[in-house]
Parts: structure tokens; C-alpha cells; sequence
């Protein structure tokens, strides 16, 4: 069976891109690996075996256009409305919070914030399917 180990962006400043992802969701470098021209950098906290994979391009200067076809990554929170605060209080600026409800029961309780390049993150509220 197929297991899901990482999704990949490409960033275009390492040391502003870390500092966010750890800021925002508590990721930190669990592995650094450094070639010729790129270097890959991936990221985790203990809750999940999911990482995140930065590519760093040596060299690149221009920002990566993200194009029509860039979703987002989605994490999921205990406390939505706390991580919503503290994000704000860090001044990462998330979006407003919404109630996504379903035949009158409520399907999520998210809210995104963008990284360094522009990257659209989601923060959902653990509930339901959003574990």
C-alpha cells in the first residue's frame, strides 16, 4: 500500500522560509541535504511522519511564479481560534476565519495564511474528516 511521506515547494529564501515554518506550525529541519545546484531541506514536528520538502535552487533570484493550477497544504490544529491569534500576534497576517457548515452541521473551521512566497496554507480545525 502507498503511504504519503512528503509534498515539495520551492522557496526562494532558505533562512526566511524556516524562520516561518517553524513561527507559524512548529517545523523544524529534519533533514538538510545539500547538492551541486539545489539544496532540499525537509521538515516535521512530532505530530505526523508527513513532511514538508523546501527546495532551495542555487543561484535563483527571481520569485517562483505559482501559477493557476498551486492548491494549498493543509495542517490541522486543536484550537483553531488560538493558533489564529498567536499567528496574528506574530504578525504572520491570517485570513479571516470561516464556517464552512453542511446540511446544518458544521464540515470545518479554517482560516490561510500565505508563506514567504506566497504559498496558500490552510489551518483547519481538528473535527470530522480534519484530524
Amino acid at each position: 500500500m502507498a503511504k504519503m511521506i512528503h509534498s515539495m515547494i520551492r522557496v526562494l529564501d532558505e533562512v526566511r522560509s524556516l524562520e516561518f515554518y517553524d513561527r507559524a506550525f512548529g517545523l523544524k529541519i529534519a533533514d538538510r541535504i545539500a547538492f551541486e545546484t539545489f539544496t532540499l531541506i525537509y521538515l516535521s514536528n512530532p505530530e505526523t511522519g508527513f513532511e514538508l520538502e523546501l527546495t532551495v535552487n542555487q543561484g535563483r533570484v527571481e520569485p517562483y511564479g505559482l501559477g493557476d493550477g498551486y492548491g494549498h497544504l493543509a495542517l490541522s490544529v486543536t484550537e483553531l481560534r488560538d493558533e489564529h491569534a498567536r499567528m496574528t500576534d506574530l504578525g504572520l497576517n491570517p485570513g479571516k476565519i470561516v464556517e464552512l457548515n453542511r446540511d446544518g452541521k458544521l464540515f470545518a473551521l479554517f482560516f490561510f495564511v500565505s508563506d514567504p512566497d506566497g504559498y496558500k496554507i490552510e489551518v483547519v480545525q481538528r473535527h470530522g474528516r480534519f484530524q
